[in-house]
């Protein structure tokens, strides 16, 4: 494992993005994070690509998150800089293709990205997300998303995740616990909060909540795609996931128990429904 990372250029200037580079296999893959995630959450999942299939594994850190820079204008949070920043990325990786795994707004990315004429997103992997986002989910997701939480331990921490993230299905003690350690960050009082800029929630703020339309940019992918579906999921509704399998580009769907709003992709049975695919020519 390695932390490396690369300028992206905003509006208000130049900005670093941190990433964590697993393996150096002849392919590559970028694992992307939902919204208040950071790219250590795909630890597991990369270690297992870079070993089996060999892959050069890269697990960004979204602008905003964990060990990346924070944007001086929060109104530059969305997909626009997003989207500059994961070319910029792929541009450093020296690669003519990569295969893509993407959690909440990670799979969106890659959707948006995976829908650009020439796109040199080979494979795609959606984790419980599609193109038709319900507005009862995003009103969940806004009612947390920017508020300052403040810790006194890392404990505290946990619990919360645990809380919040109980869609992620049925983790370990030490899997709680490494998403807590990787999610967190030290104020300079000594208590913690989490690891990202409360700005992020501008893009939920000042106009209300509304359901998301992306099928024309779901019709515009070409590249083959897997879809996680959470059983439990409130985001990935099980209309839009069977829609997907008919209208679009080719598709397979699996559908993870005892899960919701996203599976974590941390259980050795996850792993190898991401692995299987992407081994695929």
């Amino acid at each position: 494992m390695q932390q490396r990372s690369f300028l992206g250029l905003s509006a208000t200037g130049f900005h670093s993005v941190a990433y964590t580079e697993w393996g150096a296999g002849p392919r590559a893959v970028v694992c992307v994070h939902g919204l208040t995630r950071n790219g250590r959450d795909f630890d597991p999942l990369a270690q297992d690509l870079a070993a089996a299939l060999p892959a050069r594994v890269v697990c960004p850190d979204v602008v905003g998150r964990g060990r990346s820079d924070r944007l001086g204008n929060p109104d530059l949070y969305g997909y626009p800089q997003y989207l500059s920043d994961m070319a910029a990325l792929i541009a450093r990786l020296d690669v003519a293709q990569v295969d893509w795994v993407g959690t909440s707004m990670g799979g969106l990315i890659g959707m948006l990205l995976a829908a650009q004429p020439n796109s040199p997103i080979r494979r795609l992997v959606v984790n419980d997300v599609g193109p038709f986002v319900p507005k009862a989910a995003l009103e969940r997701i806004a009612a947390y998303v920017g508020s300052a939480q403040t810790f006194h331990d890392l404990a505290a921490v946990e619990a919360w995740l645990r809380t919040t993230y109980a869609g992620f299905g049925a983790l370990s003690d030490a899997q709680w616990r490494h998403l807590a350690e990787q999610g967190a960050q030290t104020l300079p009082d000594g208590r913690l909060t989490l690891a990202y800029d409360t700005g992020i929630a501008r893009a939920f703020q000042g106009q209300p909540v509304a359901d998301v339309d992306l099928w024309p940019v779901w019709k515009a992918i070409r590249c083959p795609v897997l879809v996680i579906r959470g059983a439990e999921s409130d985001l990935l509704l099980p209309e839009t996931a069977q829609r997907m399998l008919v209208e679009g580009p080719p598709t397979r769907l699996a559908e993870i128990p005892d899960a919701g709003h996203a599976p974590a992709l941390m259980d050795p049975a996850q792993i190898r429904l991401v692995r299987d695919f992407l081994a695929a020519d």
